[in-house]
């Protein structure tokens, strides 16, 4: 039964506390192995008025977002083609590889890009995984190709890595050329 003890600086809400409880006890079943409810996380808060670094008194600080939400919150943005939301989940240097080693680094190419592909694509999302800074998710795609055919359940993953709360590389996998190779395009 492992048990992880870590000191804090006061001033984290819950969701934060909880999200760190669960990364440790993620982060310690990638070692030992131990069922979720057999690891044992305990957090003790310290006030602030009791820490100094340097001789200072120190704040900790801001607890990053939730990196899955910031993934959600982007693609809902995309799909939703309101770019400046999108774009405000970017961080400087932001990158993305689609199928076909196709990188780009702003949306308005990613959005260039795909017009002669597709009339519209929309995903259907089956579950995300994140690790730290970095979330997967999963799913199909469904829309219309050119023509005005409609396409669905064609597979996809996205790789998002983020830092600082923001995403600074995204990395898309799907099936569509595959469908497009069997005659999915008119």
């Amino acid at each position: 039964m492992p048990i992880v003890t870590v000191q804090i600086l006061e001033g984290y809400d819950a969701a934060a506390k909880t999200r760190l409880g669960r990364a440790l006890t993620d982060a310690v079943r990638s070692v030992v192995p131990a069922a979720p409810e057999a690891v044992t996380v305990i957090l003790n808060e310290m006030p602030t008025a009791n820490y100094l670094r340097g001789g200072e008194h120190r704040a900790g600080a801001p607890a990053l977002p939730d990196a899955a939400h910031v993934v959600q919150t982007f693609l809902a943005a995309m799909e939703a083609r309101d770019l400046a939301s999108a774009r405000a989940l970017l961080a400087a240097g932001f990158t993305m590889t689609f199928p076909g080693d196709r990188r780009m680094t702003t949306l308005e190419e990613l959005v260039a890009w795909a017009k002669p592909r597709y009339r519209f694509v929309k995903k259907t999302y089956e579950r995300f995984d994140a690790m730290g800074s970095l979330v997967y998710c999963f799913g199909t795609l469904h829309g219309e190709w050119p023509d005005g055919t409609a396409f669905a359940g064609i597979r996809f993953i996205d790789r998002f890595e983020l830092a600082g709360g923001l995403i600074v590389r995204q990395d898309v996998w799907n099936d569509i050329a595959e469908v497009l190779a069997q005659g999915g395009a008119k």
